[in-house]
């Protein structure tokens, strides 16, 4: 039994090491968390939500599940050796880093969510990056409970012709607020990049491993086929 759970573990562990069905789009494999770290990193620092990757996802979900349920078997098995129990604790040291990443992940999907429930609620578009499970926090959960305490506090005591949130005054800060797709991010190219139009009516030209500081917005096509990396 212990030989059958030392070899699961190091096919475990090879998991993260081997090249993943998962495209990348840029015609090479990358491992799962590998493009899980790079999913993570573009979410962080992009203002608006992305489009999810559940598949990356899941498969480091199965993976960690995969490697508890071991390493919590091997750890009460009394015939493992001091060196067995080093690669135990070496698989536990990986693990609880996929963890990170994974929680990181999800809180930081489930920020913008929040920031940006009616948003979201109101635009089809964006509602396609969402799993099924974050669009129903946003519909049902976040959304309504927040239009909710906005009528309940404010909204019910306005005449009856201003207690919309979708109100479009000028010189008035808008009530459902907006991603700024202005803000600026620092950019990192994986591949050369067609030309990319600024906000001066310049172009800019991309050649892989470059870095650069851009508006968001000018960025976002290639952002989203893969071509670059937010970092």
């Amino acid at each position: 039994m212990a030989e059958r759970d030392h070899a699961l573990l190091e096919s475990e562990d090879a998991l993260l090491q081997s090249a993943s069905p998962l495209a990348n789009g840029l015609g090479v494999t990358d491992t799962p968390l590998q493009q899980l770290i790079r999913q993570w990193q573009n979410e962080r620092y992009a203002p608006e939500i992305l489009a999810g990757h559940e598949a990356a996802l899941n498969v480091l979900l199965d993976h960690i599940r995969r490697q508890s349920d071991t390493i919590q078997h091997l750890r009460n098995d009394p015939g493992s050796s001091e060196d067995e129990h080093f690669r135990i604790m070496l698989a536990q040291t990986e693990i609880e880093r996929v963890k990170f990443v994974v929680r990181s992940y999800i809180r930081t999907r489930l920020h913008k969510i929040e920031q940006h429930a009616r948003l979201i609620v109101d635009t089809p578009g964006l509602q396609g990056r969402l799993s099924q499970t974050e669009l129903n926090h946003a519909q049902r959960r976040f959304a309504k409970l927040t239009e909710t305490y906005f009528h309940m506090s404010v909204l019910q005591a306005l005449p009856e012709d201003q207690r919309g949130l979708d109100d479009d005054a000028a010189f008035v800060p808008p009530m459902i607020p907006e991603p700024n797709r202005s803000h600026s991010v620092f950019v990192h190219a994986r591949e050369d990049c067609p030309p990319v139009p600024l906000p001066d009516s310049n172009f800019l030209t991309m050649r892989k491993g470059l870095i650069v500081l851009t508006p968001y917005s000018v960025i976002e096509p290639l952002l989203a086929d893969g071509s670059i990396e937010l970092v």
